[in-house]
């Protein structure tokens, strides 16, 4: 092509995606849940590199507890068939514009705390 013979240099600048995190092989995900699942358990619907996973939440998962997911991470650097783990997060999400019903609801459950707290 006429030009002189040398080394070409590349760089590479990967944008940062706005709930998940990477450390070496492992990605570490901020997963919104409703308040109800975290209260009464159930399950919630993870998507991973190797596409969407169940994530089983136990009764009265506290806010901030993480879960891992063995193998859900990025490829391994040196062994690319291997994976790394992916850990999730879990982030209450508070329910907006309730009905009065709703809001009824919440003040007996926060009465009912009270008093047995009491």
């Amino acid at each position: 092509n006429g030009g002189n013979p040398g080394d070409l240099y590349l760089v590479i600048q990967v944008r940062e995606h706005p709930n998940i995190e990477r450390r070496g092989d492992d990605l570490y995900l901020k997963q919104p849940v409703d308040l109800y699942t975290l209260i009464l358990g159930g399950e919630v619907l993870v998507e991973t590199f190797k596409g969407p996973v169940s994530l089983r939440i136990p009764p009265e998962t506290p806010a901030g507890r993480t879960f891992r997911l063995r193998g859900r991470g990025m490829p391994l650097l040196k062994d690319p068939s291997r994976y790394g783990d992916l850990y999730v997060e879990v982030q209450p999400v508070i329910p907006q514009n309730l009905s009065a019903k709703e809001k009824e609801l919440f003040q007996t459950l926060q009465d009912l705390r009270r008093g047995a707290k009491g």
